[in-house]
């Protein structure tokens, strides 16, 4: 039976959580995961937990923090004046902003605090900092050359 390697694009279905057994997001009921082993178009633990596999099978696999999306990072943590702010956006803890940079680099945010002196905003990815459990099945290997 074919085995899931390096350079061969595989097609996953997977549920993540988090330690509590919070689902943070699933593919059961929709399309499944595609992606290239090596491509780094997924987090390295996941991808890890991918090699080896065959068509049809399960594994859980918890990924910590640093092989998903790193440790948090206080220095991506930082505070604006609530006037450096469109009068009319209505901020709230959760939102997700995004920032275009001079160099066309997108960077999301998201608001952590809002007083009525500071704005805290977040540039880490939600999941950083997390370890994160995520359970999957092996649903294809495409062959070589397609």
């Amino acid at each position: 039976m074919a085995q899931a390697k390096n350079g061969e694009t595989v097609t996953v279905h997977y549920t993540g959580k988090l330690a509590d057994g919070t689902v943070f997001d699933t593919s059961v009921g929709g399309e499944p995961l595609e992606f290239t082993i090596g491509e780094r178009h997924v987090i390295p633990g996941f991808e890890q937990a991918v090699m080896g596999m065959g068509i049809g099978d399960t594994r859980t696999v918890d990924i910590p923090a640093q092989e998903a999306y790193g440790d948090h990072n206080a220095d991506l943590v930082f505070q604006l004046e609530p006037d450096t702010f469109p009068p009319d956006m209505d901020l709230e803890v959760g939102q997700q902003l995004q920032l275009d940079q001079p160099d066309g680099r997108v960077v999301h945010l998201m608001v952590a605090d809002v007083t009525e002196s500071m704005v805290t905003l977040d540039a880490n990815h939600p999941l950083a900092g997390k370890d994160l459990t995520f359970e999957l099945e092996l649903v294809g290997i495409a062959e070589q050359g397609q």
